[in-house]
């Protein structure tokens, strides 16, 4: 992974991992979560539309053949992850929400290698196993050793397993369209299921608090749109394992944020396991790059 890439992918992380402490924020200051979807996505396809009237973008609108595709992909990577999230998090933690979405880089990977036929040597395969335990062992601190699957946390996992099919399987179409058509077509795709929570959005917007307000707003013009596009570009220019792997980073960041931004204080249990997940970033792409650096050279 080159240096272009990895950072356009953090910047894509960092943002991420700001959006679970924000979603919490506009639920505990008045959204409903339907409403909520509806209103950040909308100021999302918002922002698209107006990149796409604008000139000098040379927008382009999709070919007749890849509107099924791109409706499907919008709906899973859109339309069912921010149902997940948005939904679960009424009753999940911020924190909590994002370490379960961390486990996404496991289902990518293996979509990645059995359907796009991506190579994953075995350093990269145990630094993913490295990840999985650290990704854990943050959990488990975050929600006690009696772990329960609740209503909450099986919809924030619904929104993992529909995030790592729709990392994978827009890949082919990266190659077809610019990242950032291809990112307002999946926002503007999501969207139109969302409009189902339209009744009431304006009585809504109306009573909640002013950091729900920003918060709503933040969550509609960073995480939703900006950092879809930046990833959408990293997935164009990189390797989707490799790439998947850094999404471990999400949930130490977002723990961090939510412990800033709503006073949620991680345990020490939590904190390893951050670290372990860290680790296992290392170890697919620093060491495993040295590591493939080396075979070039003696290959050479």
């Amino acid at each position: 992974m080159n240096k272009k890439v990895f950072i356009i992918a953090m910047i894509t992380v960092i943002g991420w991992a700001s959006g679970f402490a924000a979603v919490r924020s506009s639920l505990q200051g008045g959204f409903s979560a339907g409403h909520l979807m509806l209103f950040r996505f909308l100021l999302a396809s918002a922002l698209f539309l107006l990149y796409a009237l604008y000139p000098r973008s040379n927008f382009k609108l999709p070919k007749k053949e890849d509107l099924l595709s791109i409706f499907i992909l919008g709906v899973i990577g859109i339309t069912f992850y921010h149902f997940g999230v948005t939904f679960g998090q009424q009753t999940v933690a911020a924190g909590t929400a994002s370490m379960i979405v961390g486990s996404a880089p496991i289902f990518t990977t293996l979509i990645a290698v059995l359907i796009l036929k991506e190579k994953m040597d075995v350093l990269g395969w145990i630094g993913l196993v490295i990840g999985f335990i650290g990704i854990s062992l943050i959990t488990i601190g975050s929600t006690g050793a009696t772990f329960t699957i609740s209503k909450g946390l099986l919809l924030v996992f619904f929104a993992t397993i529909s995030t790592s099919f729709f990392f994978v399987y827009q890949k082919p179409l990266l190659t077809k369209y610019h990242p950032i058509e291809l990112t307002a077509y999946f926002t503007w795709a999501g969207t139109i299921p969302m409009l189902v929570y339209l009744p009431g959005l304006f009585e809504t917007i109306q009573h909640v608090t002013l950091e729900a307000h920003l918060a709503a707003i933040y969550v509609g013009i960073v995480p939703a749109a900006l950092c879809y596009a930046t990833w959408s570009i990293a997935l164009s220019l990189g390797n989707v394992s490799q790439l998947s792997s850094l999404l471990y980073l999400e949930a130490p960041i977002a723990i961090i944020i939510a412990w800033i931004w709503l006073k949620e204080l991680p345990s020490i249990l939590s904190m390893i396991g951050g670290l372990i997940a860290i680790s296992s970033v290392a170890i697919v792409n620093i060491i495993g790059k040295k590591k493939r650096k080396t075979k070039a050279e003696i290959r050479a």
